[in-house]
């Protein structure tokens, strides 16, 4: 199950928070019964609203180098290891 995007949890949370304000103030809700009604259809709508918040399309890789015409059936060159450094010679202090 993939995780919730950041925009998906901003917007589920700003939805409950408000839709709670807005509901209970509205609806003058002053029984537990009621209080606990409107919390619950908060909650609902808050999770419909996060879940219809659209995810971004995944990322394709994109190849770099190859002109936009060119052939896909070109298999491409293998990775060649770099050659090792060439060591230098030691040098040795000239005594003084």
């Amino acid at each position: 199950m993939p995780r919730p995007t950041v925009a998906q949890l901003a917007y589920g949370s700003c939805t409950v928070i408000l839709s709670t304000l807005a509901m209970l103030l509205l609806s003058g809700a002053s029984s537990a019964v009621d209080v606990t009604f409107v919390a619950v259809s908060a909650l609902a709508l808050g999770l419909l609203v996060a879940m219809t918040v659209p995810r971004p399309a995944p990322r394709r890789p994109v190849a770099v180098g190859r002109p936009a015409g060119a052939e896909r059936s070109v298999a491409p060159e293998p990775v060649r290891a770099a050659a090792p450094p060439a060591r230098e010679p030691v040098r040795e202090r000239a005594a003084s």
